[in-house]
């Protein structure tokens, strides 16, 4: 029905639904006087259906064209807009959708709309909604449990970055951002360069805040993989867990501050300075001795 109600919105007409069967359904022109008509039956023992008759010549008056067409559902809107959401840095917003629908369709849709809509091409591209993906996870968490007693939070180190690891100066990045989705939670990251001066990374994690223990757990689990050189350096910004945890997991290792993490705190206190304050920091932050 999505393409029956896209091809009603090009051609700036309405239908509805004649007959619906859970075997076949007829939808025809909403003005009964014009004979625009699609019937389609369901193929047996599959998802798909099949169109049985199309009788596509339609000539609607134009003063019985609404801009406003019931065919713009949530469901349909998504199905429109879903390729601008492919690039996921983009920012896509309900208003660019009614924008999108009006200059595309010519379609009035409300703001509502347009947000359903929005979240139906996200989970269209996500193949699920967070309640549909994350019914997955219990099979997947149970096998974690068998192997791995004690589970609490997820830890993910590709093999290819464990063995690249060698190769790489031992100058680890560490940081955790929050997770915008439904359930929240915190993504735990640790990166290095590799010889390309390309960032190369190393283990990601998930838990559910950003505090000693979650920044403990994860730090312990980068060294029982990744060891722990005597030449380490950790770099980070300056959370008080980060540092806690890096003087208990790796207490013979150099912590340095990232000079872009420091460099905002700096902008932040010194408004008035900025300029001047980059400047002189920058400087300093690339002179090895003072």
């Amino acid at each position: 029905m999505t393409c029956v109600s896209i091809t009603a919105m090009t051609e700036k007409f309405q239908y509805k639904v004649f007959k619906s069967k859970p075997s076949f359904v007829v939808v025809r022109c909403i003005h009964t006087s014009y004979s625009w008509r699609v019937r389609a039956k369901k193929l047996v023992e599959s998802e798909y259906w099949m169109v049985t008759k199309y009788e596509k010549n339609h000539t609607c008056p134009t003063d019985f064209k609404p801009v406003r067409r019931r065919q713009a559902t949530s469901w349909v809107v998504g199905e429109c807009v879903k390729r601008k959401l492919i690039n996921p840095g983009r920012v896509y917003r309900p208003r660019d959708v009614m924008d999108d629908m009006k200059r595309k369709f010519g379609v009035d849709i409300s703001y509502s709309v347009a947000w359903r809509g929005r979240e139906c091409a996200y989970d269209n591209l996500r193949l699920g909604t967070p309640e549909q993906l994350y019914k997955l996870l219990p099979g997947y968490l149970h096998m974690l449990m068998d192997t791995n007693p004690g589970f609490q939070y997820l830890f993910i180190a590709f093999a290819a970055s464990i063995h690249g690891f060698s190769y790489c100066r031992p100058v680890i990045s560490i940081d955790a951002t929050h997770l915008k989705g439904k359930y929240r939670g915190v993504l735990f990251t640790a990166v290095c360069h590799d010889a390309n001066q390309h960032i190369f990374p190393l283990a990601f994690g998930v838990g559910d805040s950003e505090n000693d223990a979650s920044w403990s757990w994860f730090l312990h689990r980068v060294k029982s993989v990744f060891g722990s050189n005597p030449a380490l350096v950790i770099v980070s910004d300056r959370h008080r867990s980060i540092n806690n945890a890096v003087q208990e997991v790796f207490p013979q290792a150099f912590h340095g501050i990232c000079m872009y993490h420091l460099l905002n705190n700096l902008k932040t206190k010194f408004r008035n300075k900025t300029k001047e304050l980059e400047q002189h920091y920058i400087r300093m932050a690339k002179t090895y001795n003072l």
